[in-house]
């Protein structure tokens, strides 16, 4: 993990261990139910919804869509123990997403040789990843690169 500007401390305090504590958990559901409804999305924000692999109950998470090269995609900031990553890798792939509208979507996992251009447009537009993705926005793309087969990407697909 980048060291990063001391700001980015408290960010990841809130995500210990790769996980939302406390207070991360209580912003994630107020940033979901907010995007959901259009609310401050800056045009990225949405609400996925997924089904739990153990629990079977849907889960609603904020996330920011990165847009590259005509296609839509989400990131893991969290890496591959994200339980989002895991629940759309059990279910395969399933998923509603609500960006504007709500859809049904498939995410497909993008090959590691073609994550890094989209790991750095999403901390582009994401600034809350950028104190879990150890590479400054601005890096060339061989450090994004180096770090692609850490970072989950999944491209948004339409479900048929």
């Amino acid at each position: 993990m980048s060291s990063g500007p001391v700001w980015y401390s408290p960010k990841r305090w809130m995500y210990r261990g790769n996980r939302p504590r406390g207070l991360a958990r209580a912003m994630n559901a107020l940033s979901a139910w907010m995007y959901a409804r259009g609310i401050l999305t800056l045009g990225v924000g949405a609400t996925l919804e997924i089904r739990g692999r153990r629990s079977g109950r849907t889960m609603a998470l904020p996330v920011v869509v990165a847009d590259y090269e005509g296609e839509r995609y989400l990131v893991s900031m969290l890496g591959e123990e994200a339980a989002w990553v895991r629940n759309v890798r059990a279910d395969g792939g399933k998923a509603v997403l609500t960006f504007g509208e709500r859809s049904e979507v498939r995410l497909v996992e993008v090959p590691v040789s073609e994550r890094a251009p989209i790991i750095k447009r999403y901390l582009a537009l994401a600034p809350g990843a950028r104190p879990h993705i150890p590479v400054d926005r601005r890096a060339p793309l061989a450090d994004f690169e180096r770090i692609a087969a850490q970072q989950p990407v999944f491209r948004i697909e339409p479900r048929s």
